[in-house]
Formats: structure tokens, C-alpha cells, sequence
């Protein structure tokens, strides 16, 4: 099932779509008819228009990268489902992933003064629950590198297939940033503020953004299918305050292919 999570992130190499890693489904003995390893994935990327960095007036185009994780059969136990756009149904776990490219002065003038921030490398986990015609999620994940902070997002999807190859989603989403994620991405220090002439300013955990994303995939072969998401966030009390947000109405949209891969061995 489609889902764009992704925040609007900063300019970098290359945008990562947040992903669900596993949709875990409770594991079961590898049916009698089939013997053997596989694992099925999705793989692709396009491209992608999205604010240079939290809090930007302006807005970059990236590539998109995109990939989701659909079943394993391994060690005569099955995770997940081999068919890919198969319906979600029930309780679900899985493994949530996002990348938060660089943010520097050179690249945004009006930073100046401020320290540059490094790429962050979120990891984290993800429970949802589908049902017809809707799912809902809530992820959390920590910054193994940049920011070194949690970092939450709840969401609830109507689901619309108004055909067999075509799959829509709408829905709100809501992001949840830890004292440390909100002063690594909206904070002034002392020293900044002597460097660049902002204002110093202190921001805390709380509610960083609400917003609306929709999401389409059409399959347009087998092993193919176009996706596209288009995401309205605005941002939220100490991120919307923060001397170095300049705009706290954030877009972000992306248009890609994905490619299905079936590894048996």
C-alpha cells in the first residue's frame, strides 16, 4: 500500500521517501507447495519538489528515491504478503526509515552565521492498522546520525481503488519533534545569534507540523507502477516561532517509477 510519510527536507543528493521496511504480519510455517528462499521488493525513484530545508521560502528539485519491502519466506517462515499491491488488513509492525539531507550557509545565504547541520539518518519502528477503505500508523524514530533526537508521526489514510490497478490515499498527518529535534532544526544558540545577528531562540518538544498527504500508484505493468504523492504541512508552535522559519507552509511533491523484484534462492 502507497504512503507518503516524508517531511519536507532539506536540499541534499538525493530525497528518500520514509519507508515501511516490513509489513509484518504474524509469522507462518512456508506453505507445503512452495519450497526455497524469496524475498519481494519494491525498488524505483523519480523526482522530487520540496522545501530547500524546514522552514525555507524556497524549493528545490531532488531526486526521489523509493522502496518498500512486501515478503520473505526464510528458514521455512513467511513475513509479509508476495503480491505486493495486495490490501492491507489488520494489525501491522514494521521497521519506519527516513534520510534528512545537510543544511548549510552555502547553499542558503540567509543562514549565515548558523552552524551547518549534518545529513540525518533516522531509524525507527511503526505500528498501523488498515481496514476497508482506511488505514492509520504512528512511527517513531531516532536520529542515528545529524539530529540524535526522537521524532513521532501519527497518520489516518482514506483508501480509494477505483480500480484494480489504481490505488489513492488522502489523509491528515500529524509530527511530533523531541526538545532535541526542535533545537537542532529551529534553535538559535548565543553564538549563533553574535555570528549571524538573529535572534537567539530556544525551542522545545512539542507538536512540530500538521498537514495533508495524497498518494497514487498506478501499476502499469506486472512488475511496474507509477507513483506520485503531493504533501501540505504547516508548521507548529516553536517551529512556526523560530527566527529561521521563513515560510510555515511547506509542499513537497514527487513523481516516480517502482520496479518489483521477486529473488528466489
Amino acid at each position: 500500500m502507497l504512503r507518503d510519510d516524508r517531511l519536507p527536507a532539506s536540499k541534499g543528493p538525493a530525497m528518500i521517501r520514509p519507508i515501511l521496511l516490513a509489513a509484518l504480519v504474524l509469522p507462518a510455517a512456508a506453505g507445503a507447495q512452495e519450497t526455497g528462499n524469496r524475498i519481494v521488493f519494491q525498488l524505483g525513484g523519480g523526482a522530487a519538489s520540496v522545501p530547500g530545508y524546514f522552514g525555507s521560502p524556497e524549493t528545490e528539485i531532488v531526486p526521489d528515491l523509493a522502496f518498500s519491502f512486501a515478503y520473505a519466506r526464510l528458514g521455512g517462515f513467511e513475513f509479509g504478503d508476495p503480491d505486493p499491491y495486495a490490501r492491507a488488513s489488520g494489525l501491522g509492525f514494521g521497521a519506519s526509515f527516513r534520510v534528512v539531507p545537510e543544511r548549510t550557509a552555502r547553499d542558503y545565504p540567509e543562514l549565515a552565521g548558523l552552524d551547518d547541520l549534518e545529513q540525518a539518518v533516522e531509524l525507527g519502528g511503526q505500528v498501523s492498522y488498515a481496514g476497508p477503505g482506511f488505514e492509520a500508523f504512528a512511527a517513531l524514530r531516532y536520529g542515528v546520525t545529524g539530529h540524535e533526537a526522537l521524532v513521532g508521526e501519527v497518520g489516518l489514510d482514506a483508501v480509494l481503488r477505483p480500480q484494480e490497478d489504481l490505488e489513492l490515499t488522502l489523509g491528515p498527518r500529524v509530527v511530533y519533534g523531541s526538545d532535541d529535534y526542535a533545537d537542532y532544526y529551529f534553535g538559535i544558540s548565543a553564538a549563533e545569534a553574535a555570528a549571524s545577528g538573529v535572534d537567539a531562540f530556544a525551542a522545545g518538544a512539542g507538536i512540530v507540523s500538521a498537514g495533508i498527504a495524497f498518494g497514487m500508484e498506478y501499476r502499469l505493468a506486472p512488475a511496474w507502477s507509477l507513483y506520485g504523492t503531493a504533501r501540505y504541512d504547516q508548521l507548529q508552535g516553536d517551529a512556526a516561532d523560530s527566527p529561521i522559519t521563513f515560510d510555515d507552509e511547506q509542499v513537497s511533491v514527487s513523481l516516480g517509477i517502482t520496479r518489483t523484484f521477486d529473488l528466489r534462492f
